[in-house]
């Protein structure tokens, strides 16, 4: 599956710098496409690539930008199906909502790690009350205080104790249950549009899951600094029922989980996305290794084994010397 991102924000609060800073800073070796969900000029020098649906632009080595003008989902498909992205980033317009993109994206097959909510710390008193402007913040899961140098930090938190307010009122929930979309958020600051790292950190592409797996059964790669990740095995036998309360019961700390299992009540072996709270499941034929996740977030070791001990369908790997 690919994955994506959708970049929401008011005018002017910076999605095209954190776009392009943050993407050339975490993603410079993968294929990645950046779609532009709106009229202008993109303001990029480079190749035109021209088809149907859009106007294409070569950004760099590995990097393209798609401007679509209309029939999103088959310009998305086209992208797809002539580029074959790794990682799709989709900037919207700063007049519009991100949750039709997102469903868009979601109809189309296509993981969505996180909708980012770009804000503008210095100057958010200024479009605050704005109606779009709260709806963009109800529908995201990652905020981003962005130009979050030109304020002090009383000025900061602040700003964030009014998105929280604005985010607990206009939080996108389904119509038919009435619970949130969304069931967790996070609040970064940035600057100059880079974001931090744990954001984007534990964008796994199905065959990354696989190998990272494999490697958890030689050594345990989890410390190279407050982030961290570990991989757990489930048991055979299980039903999904079993899995989605694992899910459900995943402290704040844990803001990602991928992985790939195998339950008694579907026929085929599931692959899960969880990131920030929300969790998506798809379909994958023919496999026949191990049912495992693989948990990330911020110093979890001590919280994946109380996840153990509480589920007895998870056990952590154990580890051998080789290689």
């Amino acid at each position: 599956m690919i994955s994506s991102f959708v970049i929401t924000g008011f005018l002017g609060v910076g999605k095209t710098t954190l776009l392009t800073n943050s993407v050339q800073h975490y993603f410079p070796d993968k294929k990645i496409a950046v779609i532009v969900n709106e009229f202008g000029d993109i303001g990029i020098d480079s190749k035109i690539l021209t088809n149907v649906y859009s106007e294409v632009l070569e950004i760099s080595e590995g990097c393209i930008c798609c401007q679509l003008s209309e029939e999103f989902e088959k310009g998305v498909m086209e992208i797809i199906a002539n580029y074959s992205p790794e990682l799709i980033f989709v900037e919207t317009s700063g007049a519009s909502e991100p949750f039709p993109i997102y469903m868009s994206l979601q109809n189309l097959g296509v993981g969505v790690e996180g909708v980012i909510c770009v804000v503008d710390a210095k100057h958010f008193s200024s479009y605050k009350e704005n109606s779009t402007a709260k709806y963009q913040l109800g529908g995201s899961n990652i905020i981003v205080l962005n130009k979050s140098d030109l304020v002090n930090d009383s000025e900061a938190l602040a700003v964030e104790n009014e998105i929280r307010e604005i985010k607990n009122k206009y939080n996108i929930k389904n119509m038919m249950t009435g619970k949130p979309i969304f069931n967790n958020y996070l609040i970064h600051r940035a600057q100059h549009g880079l974001v931090a790292k744990e954001v984007f950190d534990g964008v796994y592409q199905l065959e990354d899951v696989l190998k990272l797996a494999e490697d958890y059964t030689h050594h345990d790669h989890t410390s190279k600094d407050a982030l961290s990740q570990k991989v757990v095995y489930l048991k055979s036998n299980i039903l999904f029922a079993d899995v989605d309360s694992v899910l459900q019961d995943l402290p704040q700390s844990i803001y990602r989980a991928k992985g790939i299992v195998k339950v008694k009540d579907v026929p085929e072996a599931i692959v899960v996305n969880y990131a920030f709270g929300d969790v998506t499941f798809d379909e994958l034929k023919d496999y026949e290794g191990k049912s495992l996740l693989i948990f990330i977030g911020e110093n979890i070791e001590h919280e994946v084994e109380n996840l153990c001990e509480k589920f007895d369908i998870l056990s952590l790997p154990r580890f051998s010397l080789k290689g």
